[in-house]
Protein backbone atom coordinates (compact mmCIF):
# COMPACT_ATOMS: atom_id res chain seq x y z
CA UNK A 1 0.00 0.00 0.00
CA UNK A 2 3.10 2.45 0.53
CA UNK A 3 4.66 1.64 -2.95
CA UNK A 4 1.20 2.44 -4.05
CA UNK A 5 1.14 6.04 -2.34
CA UNK A 6 4.92 7.24 -3.07
CA UNK A 7 4.36 5.96 -6.89
CA UNK A 8 0.75 8.66 -7.08
CA UNK A 9 2.66 10.99 -5.04
CA UNK A 10 5.35 10.76 -7.57
CA UNK A 11 3.16 11.02 -10.51
CA UNK A 12 1.30 14.65 -9.27
CA UNK A 13 4.66 15.75 -8.39
CA UNK A 14 5.65 15.02 -12.00
CA UNK A 15 2.48 16.19 -13.14
CA UNK A 16 2.90 19.20 -11.09
CA UNK A 17 6.40 20.07 -12.52
CA UNK A 18 5.50 19.95 -16.24
CA UNK A 19 2.81 22.69 -15.30
CA UNK A 20 5.38 24.80 -12.85
CA UNK A 21 7.96 24.39 -16.18
CA UNK A 22 5.26 25.63 -18.63
CA UNK A 23 4.22 28.81 -16.22
CA UNK A 24 8.30 29.13 -16.05
CA UNK A 25 8.48 29.33 -19.58
CA UNK A 26 5.88 31.02 -20.66
CA UNK A 27 5.93 33.35 -18.00
CA UNK A 28 4.54 36.82 -19.41
CA UNK A 29 6.30 38.31 -16.50
CA UNK A 30 9.57 38.07 -14.51
CA UNK A 31 7.30 37.53 -11.31
CA UNK A 32 5.25 34.97 -12.66
CA UNK A 33 8.94 33.42 -13.23
CA UNK A 34 10.38 33.69 -9.76
CA UNK A 35 7.38 31.95 -8.51
CA UNK A 36 7.08 29.00 -10.95
CA UNK A 37 10.89 28.74 -10.17
CA UNK A 38 10.47 28.29 -6.20
CA UNK A 39 7.64 25.85 -7.31
CA UNK A 40 9.91 24.19 -9.46
CA UNK A 41 12.35 23.85 -6.43
CA UNK A 42 9.79 22.35 -4.20
CA UNK A 43 8.67 19.59 -6.40
CA UNK A 44 12.38 19.16 -6.74
CA UNK A 45 12.89 18.76 -2.98
CA UNK A 46 9.77 16.68 -2.78
CA UNK A 47 11.24 14.01 -5.90
CA UNK A 48 14.30 13.60 -3.27
CA UNK A 49 12.55 12.88 -0.43
CA UNK A 50 10.10 10.46 -1.98
CA UNK A 51 13.65 8.96 -4.00
CA UNK A 52 14.74 8.83 -0.03
CA UNK A 53 12.02 7.16 0.72
CA UNK A 54 12.29 4.28 -1.79
CA UNK A 55 16.28 3.70 -1.69
CA UNK A 56 15.88 4.03 2.42
CA UNK A 57 18.86 6.43 2.18
CA UNK A 58 18.63 8.90 4.64
CA UNK A 59 21.94 10.89 3.14
CA UNK A 60 19.33 12.34 0.48
CA UNK A 61 17.17 14.19 3.33
CA UNK A 62 20.17 16.05 4.13
CA UNK A 63 20.15 16.86 0.34
CA UNK A 64 16.92 18.13 0.36
CA UNK A 65 17.15 20.53 3.17
CA UNK A 66 20.23 22.09 1.80
CA UNK A 67 18.80 22.83 -1.60
CA UNK A 68 15.95 23.78 0.03
CA UNK A 69 18.11 26.84 2.52
CA UNK A 70 19.70 27.61 -0.58
CA UNK A 71 16.84 27.95 -2.94
CA UNK A 72 14.96 30.14 -0.10
CA UNK A 73 18.14 32.39 -0.48
CA UNK A 74 17.92 32.97 -4.00
CA UNK A 75 14.12 33.30 -3.92
CA UNK A 76 14.85 36.14 -1.86
CA UNK A 77 18.11 37.92 -3.75
CA UNK A 78 15.83 37.89 -6.64
CA UNK A 79 13.08 39.09 -4.98
CA UNK A 80 15.01 42.07 -3.86
CA UNK A 81 16.50 42.91 -7.26
CA UNK A 82 12.93 42.52 -9.15
CA UNK A 83 12.38 45.14 -6.16
CA UNK A 84 15.44 47.49 -6.69
CA UNK A 85 14.46 46.92 -10.32
CA UNK A 86 10.63 48.49 -10.27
Amino acid sequence: MVEVLITVAGVIAGAAFLLALFRFVKGPRAVDRVIAFDVLTIIAITGMVLVALVEGRVIYLDVALVYALLSFLGVIVIARYLEGAS
